[in-house]
C-alpha cells in the first residue's frame, strides 16, 4: 500500500504537467483559429470591395453602351435624312436637266425660225401707222417704233417670279390683247419678243436672261396659238434678254418695265 501511495505522488506532477501542456496547445489552436477567421473576414471585405467596384464598373459600361447605341441610332437617322435629301436633290437635278434640254431645243427652233425669216424685207406701210389699236387695258402700253407697233405685256402680270409659268390672270390679258390684234390687224405678221432687265438671275432655273426671255416668249406664243384666233404662219418668236431696254435699268420701276413680252405688229402680211 505504501508502494502505491508513493507511486501516486510520483504521477501527480506528471499529470499536472500534461494538463498544462494540453491547455497551452488548445490556447494556441484557438488563437490560430481566431487569426484565420480574422484573415477570412478581411479577405471577404476585400472581395466585397472588389465586387462593389466591379459592379460600379459594370454600370458605367452599361451606361456607355446605352449612350453608344443612342449615338448609333442618331447617326443612322441622320444618314437616312441625308439619303432622302440626296434623293430629292437628284430628282431636282434631273428636272433641271430636262428643263435645260427643252430650253435648248426651243432656242434651236427659234434660231432656225429667225434664220428662215432673216431674208424677208419689210416694206413700211404708212396706213398701218395711221391709227394705233384701241387697247384700253391696265398696265398695257402701245407705242410706235419706226414702221412697227409694239404692245408691251408686263412680265410681272404674266409670270410667277423668274419663271415662265403663267400667273392665274395671265391668260385673260393675253386673249384680250390678241382679240384687239385680230380685230385691227387680222393679216399682219406679229412678232412675239421676250425681254428682261439687266440684273443677273437669282433662281438658277435658267442659264441666263436670254434663255429666260426665249422661254417666256415661247409660253406666250403657245398661248396665242391655243387660245386665240392668231395663226402660226403669222407669228414668230425671239428672245433678246436684256439687250433692248425700253427705259433705264437703274431704278426699280425701270427694271420692272423692261421685264416684258412684246407683241410687235409688222407691215408685212402673212402669206
Amino acid at each position: 500500500m505504501r508502494r502505491f501511495a508513493w507511486a501516486g505522488w510520483l504521477l501527480a506532477p506528471a499529470l499536472a504537467a500534461g494538463c498544462a501542456e494540453n491547455s497551452m496547445v488548445m490556447k494556441g489552436q484557438l488563437q490560430q483559429s481566431q487569426q484565420q477567421q480574422l484573415a477570412m473576414t478581411r479577405q471577404n471585405q476585400e472581395i466585397q470591395t472588389r465586387a462593389g467596384a466591379l459592379d460600379r464598373d459594370n454600370q458605367e459600361l452599361e451606361a456607355l453602351l446605352a449612350q453608344s447605341r443612342q449615338r448609333g441610332q442618331v447617326a443612322e437617322d441622320q444618314l437616312n435624312l441625308v439619303q432622302q435629301q440626296l434623293s430629292g436633290i437628284t430628282s431636282q437635278l434631273a428636272q433641271l436637266r430636262q428643263d435645260k434640254e427643252a430650253s435648248d431645243q426651243q432656242t434651236q427652233a427659234l434660231t432656225a425660225s429667225m434664220r428662215r425669216r432673216h431674208g424677208v424685207s419689210i416694206t413700211p406701210n404708212n396706213s398701218l401707222l395711221e391709227t394705233l389699236p384701241a387697247i384700253n387695258l391696265p398696265d398695257v402700253q402701245v407705242r410706235r417704233d419706226g414702221d412697227v407697233i409694239r404692245i408691251e405685256l408686263p412680265a410681272p402680270r404674266l409670270f410667277e417670279g423668274e419663271s415662265a409659268q403663267f400667273r392665274p390672270d395671265a391668260a385673260r390679258l393675253i386673249t384680250d390683247v390678241a382679240a384687239e390684234l385680230v380685230r385691227s390687224y387680222p393679216d399682219q405678221m406679229i412678232g412675239v419678243e421676250g425681254h428682261t432687265d439687266s440684273e443677273p438671275l437669282r433662281s438658277g432655273l435658267w442659264r441666263n436672261n436670254h434663255h429666260l426671255s426665249v422661254a417666256r416668249a415661247m409660253a406666250v406664243y403657245e398661248a396665242l396659238l391655243t387660245q386665240t384666233r392668231l395663226q402660226a404662219d403669222q407669228l414668230y418668236v425671239a428672245g433678246y434678254g436684256g439687250n433692248h431696254p425700253v427705259v433705264s435699268n437703274a431704278p426699280p420701276e425701270g427694271r420692272e418695265r423692261n421685264r416684258r413680252v412684246e407683241l410687235v405688229v409688222y407691215p408685212e402680211r402673212r402669206p
